[in-house]
């Protein structure tokens, strides 16, 4: 009798084991599910939001005595670039909205689509322009440049952008899928599960290291048209560049975030006044970092640099830098290692014709 309980005994080890995995799974799926169920109802009341106030609009009708003032017209629209600490300038926004008295509007597409149907981009743009309840408005989301001279608005929103070194964007959205960040740790990431590092994922060819994947930012910029989402299109970068210097008020780089944020309090304080001081000496703007991050090698950084999709987003980059860096240094002066805003340097005189 004894022999067979000693015979019994792995055996129903083996069950405990079984029993505990398939409750494991079971769990990580109801968590899975409360988490799909939690979306759901946080955007159905996003659209009920929406839709008491344009409601509202709609009732009270037209007024001829509700036109804004310049500064109450302005709309930004932030298309952020995924992976170059966009959560962390956006917290700013929000932190700032109530205190500079504006509104911030998350554009959340499905699946994350930086792409707009036809008749898609024909309602955001009319949102945007003729939303008076959220003048003045910030927008922002993972979607790419709207040229809204197409149709026909006489007030194009304000552009502005940051973008990352291509790799480091590339490898920190690599281990983000996998591990998240310390912004949102309990939620369940699409490639969780996956131990493999990038070093590894570019020694055995993996899809999601690719040197097709380096092509986000250049598209980000270039827009809507069929030919900015062809990796490697040479049209696409010299679009991609023209929009940044012709259509963007500012495009700062991760790197140096903070001079991009005191050169935006510098030029539109209705949004940004304190928002240098905030990003300083605030905790959330620092707060988004990816979990369990290891830097590539040199050897890994060398064989993505032979392509020539990382030499295009690179020259792109470059472009970027250069330009912000033009910028700041007509804008800034630097003393004891810190950088301050120029005293306005312009100012008029013979005035003609002179007043009686």
């Amino acid at each position: 009798m004894g022999l067979l309980r000693i015979m019994m005994l792995p055996k129903l080890q083996l069950l405990a084991v079984v029993a505990f995995t398939v409750a494991m799974l079971f769990l990580e799926n109801q968590i899975q599910k409360l988490e799909e169920s939690r979306s759901k109802l946080e955007r159905a009341i996003a659209r009920h939001e929406v839709r008491e106030i344009e409601q509202r609009h709609t009732m009270d009708g037209p007024r001829q005595d509700t036109a804004l003032d310049e500064e109450d017209d302005m709309v930004i629209i932030y298309n952020r670039v995924p992976k170059t600490a966009s959560t962390s300038f956006t917290n700013i926004a929000y932190d700032l909205c109530a205190k500079n008295k504006y509104h911030v509007l998350h554009i959340n597409t499905t699946k994350n689509n930086p792409v707009m149907s036809l008749q898609d981009q024909v309602r955001f743009v009319k949102n945007i322009t003729s939303w008076k309840e959220m003048k003045p408005g910030f927008y922002h989301g993972h979607i790419s440049y709207l040229d809204f001279a197409k149709f026909g608005v006489k007030k194009k929103p304000i552009y502005i952008n940051v973008i990352r070194d291509p790799i480091e964007r590339l490898v920190s959205y690599y281990y983000f899928l996998r591990f998240g960040d310390d912004y949102r740790p309990g939620l369940r990431r699409r490639k969780q599960g996956d131990k493999k590092t990038f070093d590894e994922c570019v020694a055995e060819g993996g899809s999601d290291c690719a040197p097709e994947k380096l092509w986000l930012q250049i598209p980000f910029f270039c827009g809507h048209s069929s030919e900015c989402w062809n990796v490697g299109s040479r049209w696409a970068m010299d679009q991609a560049k023209y929009n940044l210097i012709n259509e963007y008020f500012l495009v700062g780089v991760t790197e140096e975030l903070e001079d991009f944020i005191m050169l935006l309090e510098a030029a539109l304080p209705r949004f940004f006044r304190g928002a240098t001081e905030l990003y300083r000496t605030g905790k959330k703007s620092h707060l988004r970092k990816t979990t369990e991050k290891k830097l590539p090698t040199k050897q890994t950084i060398a064989k993505l640099q032979q392509s020539d999709i990382w030499k295009m987003e690179n020259e792109f980059y470059e472009f970027a830098l250069e330009q912000f860096q033009f910028i700041r240094a007509h804008a800034v002066r630097e003393k004891d290692g810190d950088l301050y805003i120029l005293a306005q340097n312009f100012f008029y005189e013979k005035i003609y014709p002179k007043s009686n």
